[in-house]
């Protein structure tokens, strides 16, 4: 792994202590329950290379930084392993496509398959093939609703995306004695689950403070809804203490349409951590004051999971012997002290 990019190795860094199973030393004191895994050098034995692992792949098409970031970082991970090959397949359009390339897929019997699918519902059945054909299935981020369907599930914190964004905005208003601020907010496609549990995280941080959005206009993770629903919120509150756009690509869009307006009076808090969004709170000049992370790192950890499924080896930092069953990132929240830490995992 020494020709990897330095990228590299900081997504795969993201793949949780991702370790073989190893000697499990227990203290000998009474007092302590205390297992350490390591190898007779005390070192981690699975960053050697072992089985050979195949690893099927599919994700949407890439007409979204976060999505392409997630495709990219799979394969840039799965390069990182020699005992591992990559089969990616077409996801197609919609969820009916990617359920028959998925089945195609199957057919190849790889040995685990890491899937990011349209739509966690509509996919539910193409998880549940999968592992009843014996190939343990890792749901990337859009959740299965039958527990069945997957062997891991990571996925991002969309609550705590909220929380993390409500925190920072009610700290940040407290502190300058704002005690009735006008808050606004604009979210991503309003009928999506996700988008709900971003918001409900948001309401909930805020309320904290005593506070609440004043006025709330969705978009759909584009620049140009994320321009056309910046316009109009911003002419409904003509004056703004604060607010939170729930994704970065949109984001573009949003200070658009707050440099069009000639804005100034509030500050504004992303969603993603892209690294337009993160060079622009570097930058410091425009209202962009902070990104709450939902990282497309978790494609590159999900790819170092797999292989150790696959492997049937478990995380070096764990006493359990096999790779979780749930795995949630926690969202952080990037500003200026702390964005050049994190400009390496932009996307």
């Amino acid at each position: 792994m020494n020709d990897m990019s330095r990228r590299r190795i900081l997504f795969g860094g993201a793949a949780l202590g991702a370790g073989a199973l190893l000697t499990a030393c227990t203290s000998n004191d009474p007092g302590e329950n205390t297992q350490i895994k390591t190898d007779a050098s005390g070192s981690n034995a699975n960053a050697a290379p072992g089985t050979k692992v195949i690893i099927g792949f599919s994700a949407p098409a890439a007409d979204h930084g976060w999505v392409a970031a997630i495709t990219n970082n799979a394969k840039a991970q799965a390069q990182a392993y020699p005992d591992v090959e990559f089969r990616s397949v077409e996801a197609g359009a919609d969820a009916a496509a990617q359920r028959a390339a998925l089945s195609t897929l199957i057919a190849q019997k790889p040995n685990v398959i890491v899937l990011l699918p349209h739509d966690g519902k509509e996919l539910n059945s193409a998880g549940l093939e999968a592992m009843k054909a014996g190939i343990p299935v890792i749901n990337l981020d859009r959740a299965f609703p039958d527990r069945g369907a997957y062997r891991l599930q990571i996925k991002g914190d969309n609550f705590g995306m909220g929380l993390a964004a409500g925190n920072y905005i009610g700290e940040q208003l407290k502190a300058k004695g704002v005690s009735n601020p006008q808050i606004g907010e604009i979210p991503g496609i309003d009928s999506l689950e996700l988008t709900q549990e971003r918001s409900a995280g948001f309401r909930e941080a805020l309320a904290t403070f005593g506070f609440k959005v004043a006025n709330r206009r969705p978009a759909e993770f584009t620049a140009d809804t994320g321009q056309r629903a910046a316009t109009e919120l911003l002419q409904a509150v003509p004056k703004m203490d604060a607010l939170w756009n729930h994704d970065d690509d949109q984001g573009i869009g949003v200070l658009a349409a707050v440099n069009q307006a000639g804005r100034k009076e509030f500050f504004m808090v992303g969603g993603a951590g892209s690294k337009a969004a993160i060079d622009a709170i570097i930058a410091d000049n425009s209202v962009l004051k902070a990104t709450v992370t939902y990282s497309p790192s978790m494609a590159s950890s999900a790819i170092s999971l797999a292989r150790l499924i696959g492997q049937n080896k478990g995380m070096t930092d764990l006493v359990e012997l096999q790779v979780p069953k749930e795995i949630t990132l926690a969202s952080e929240t990037i500003t200026k002290e702390n964005a050049a830490q994190y400009a390496k995992l932009g996307f």
